[in-house]
This record gives C-alpha cells, sequence and structure tokens, in this order.
C-alpha cells in the first residue's frame, strides 16, 4: 500500500466513507486474518492520573496489506481525541492520521454486532440496553443491524439522557417498540440480548437478573477500576468469547477475580474464532457472554477501508510527511555558549 502524500482524514470523512454495516463487514474480515495469524495485536496499554482519567495506545499490524497502525487517546472529564496513525509496512512512511472518534464509535459498536451475529440466540428479538452515553446508540444500532429487534429497553440513572437516547432510537428507522423501564430488573426481565455500556465500578447485573438462553455483550468496564457485572454471571456462562482474551485477563476485574491465575481461561475464546468458524451458537446454551476490551486488529480494520475508500475517492487533506532534522547537540548549536 503505497501513498506519495500522507493525508488527514477527518470525522466528516469518516462518517461519509463508512457506515455501521459497512464497518461490520471490515471487522469480520479483520477477524477473519486474525484467526489465520495474519493479523496481529499490539497489546492494549493505558496509564491513569487524576480523578479517572486515562491514557490509552492500541495497534496492529497486517500481513500482506502493508499497513501497520496505532490508536491512541485520552479519556478525560472534559472529552477525547482519538487519532488513528497509519504506516507503510515496508518503509515507516507515513500515510493517514485519521480522526478516530465516529471511527471508535463504528468498532465498538460494529464489534458487539458481530458478537451478538454469533453468539446470541439466531431468533433472539429484544434487547436490554444499559447506559446512555457516548456509545450507547451505536451499541443499540450494531445489535439492530444482525438482529430484526422487535422491543428494545433503554436503561440509565439519568431519565433525560434516557429521553434523548430514545429519540435518537427511533430516528434509527427501525420498527422495534422502545421502553424506558423503571429500574435493573424489569430492563434485564425477559431480554434475549443484554448490553451493558456504561462507566460503572460496582457490579449492577446479577446471573439472577438474566433469562434463561440470554446473550450479554459486556462493553464497559475496560479498566481494572470499573465492573458492570457480579461474578455468577461468568459463573452461569456456557460460552464466553472477548474481542482480545489477553486483554481481558490484565484488565478486566470481572474477568481477572472469575478466573484468577487458572487454567479455565482457555474458556475464553477469541471472537475472531467464532467468526473464522462460521459457527452460529450452539443449541442448549443457557448463557453467553462477551467481553469487549477495544483492540488495535479492530481499529486498523476499519482504518484500513476508510483510508483505502478515500484514496480511491480522493478524499482526505494533504499534510506534509515528516522529514529528519539535525537536532541540537552541542552547546553552540543551541546558542547558549557562554
Amino acid at each position: 500500500m503505497n501513498s506519495p502524500t500522507p493525508i488527514w482524514i477527518s470525522e466528516a470523512e469518516v462518517v461519509s466513507l463508512m457506515d455501521l454495516r459497512r464497518a461490520i463487514a471490515a471487522l469480520e474480515a479483520g477477524l477473519r486474518l486474525e484467526a489465520q495469524g495474519a493479523a496481529r495485536n499490539m497489546g492494549k496499554t493505558h496509564v491513569m492520573w487524576g480523578d479517572g482519567h486515562t491514557l490509552h495506545a492500541i495497534g496492529a499490524a497486517f500481513e500482506g496489506a502493508d499497513v501497520v497502525g496505532t490508536k491512541t487517546w485520552a479519556h478525560t472529564a472534559g472529552g477525547a481525541t482519538p487519532l488513528l496513525i497509519l504506516w507503510n509496512a515496508e518503509t515507516g512512511a507515513l500515510l493517514a492520521i485519521i480522526e478516530a472518534f465516529a471511527l471508535g464509535q463504528m468498532r465498538t459498536g460494529a464489534m458487539s454486532g458481530v458478537a451478538t451475529h454469533w453468539m446470541a440466540a439466531p431468533n433472539a428479538r429484544s434487547l436490554a440496553l444499559f447506559g446512555t452515553g457516548k456509545q450507547a446508540l451505536a451499541q443499540l444500532a450494531a445489535v439492530a443491524a444482525v438482529r430484526e429487534l422487535r422491543t428494545v429497553r433503554i436503561w440509565g440513572r439519568d431519565p433525560s439522557r434516557r429521553d434523548r437516547l430514545a429519540q435518537a432510537a427511533a430516528s434509527l428507522g427501525y420498527a422495534f417498540k422502545i421502553e424506558q423501564p423503571p429500574g435493573i430488573a424489569e430492563a434485564a426481565d425477559g431480554a434475549e440480548i443484554l448490553t451493558l455500556a456504561t462507566r460503572a465500578c460496582e457490579p449492577f447485573l446479577a446471573a439472577g437478573l438474566v433469562a434463561h438462553g440470554a446473550h450479554i455483550n459486556a462493553i464497559g468496564a475496560i479498566t481494572p477500576e470499573r465492573e458492570e457485572f457480579a461474578q455468577d454471571v461468568l459463573e452461569r456462562a456456557d460460552l464466553i468469547a472477548a474481542d482480545d482474551p489477553a486483554a481481558a485477563r490484565r484488565l478486566s476485574r470481572e474477568f481477572a477475580r472469575h478466573f484468577g491465575s487458572d487454567a479455565d481461561w482457555s474458556r475464553v475464546r477469541p471472537i475472531s474464532e467464532r467468526v473464522a468458524q462460521a459457527a452460529p451458537r450452539p443449541p442448549g446454551i443457557d448463557l453467553s457472554v462477551f467481553k469487549a476490551m477495544g483492540m488495535g486488529i479492530s481499529d486498523l480494520a476499519l482504518g484500513v477501508e476508510i483510508y483505502r475508500s478515500a484514496l480511491g475517492e480522493n478524499r482526505g487533506r494533504p499534510i506534509d510527511a515528516p522529514s529528519r532534522a539535525k537536532a541540537q547537540l552541542g552547546i553552540a548549536q543551541s546558542g547558549e555558549q557562554g
């Protein structure tokens, strides 16, 4: 993959070049490469400061695509500015810088869509969505893209945010009924798919609230101080997958508390395995759980597709390629001589 001039791809261009269904397809293609050993993930890392602020970095390399990439962002109470950077894998030349908030929303939503596609019951028609933050609408839309939903229940602590999310969900164009139950138990009652997209630090969902045959997408607790579901959820689950099992082992308090250092970690399968095998949910499953930590392969899968589309449509703003300059190493060079 070669580009004579690196380009900057804006949020508006990302949105114009990719929709959620295309993101799901791009993500599944990337996951199949991972299962074949042709996509390699860079382990997620983060550092925390202040009142829950976090700096994150993830990345990946695609064999044969001549591209590597990394995404980094600071998540703060004041917001975030995620950027995905692509380089030529053979020369190290900068290919593109992609503004990645919309990309991240689509990637995170698409991952739950992929997990729901391959892990939830084929006839699942009801969704309980916990959380009303920035990821919530994409999560809802992704499940709706792979299952013909009839009912969507929205729960969050703030009634005004629930209302706004319900209005946004109604604008997606689907025919499902939108409900706002008064509590967690009422939201979970009988739901066939449950998506947890909160910043909870204490578990709020216990296994006793979850219907037989249900599927859970747990996407909110991606750092060790957070926790969304109780330990009895994993005790009951007989089908468990994660986008990045290694990251779940290091950074998920829910999973670390349950599995510890035991060999039972082998029960946590990579979602790429199910995608590559095209293996739908086995019959007789009581409860399935998918844990999304976020991984570089996901971002790079979407980023490569967006970059290729941008080149094909002559999109993106050309930027100067970085060039070397002689470093100031001596006193005379720095103008500090005496």
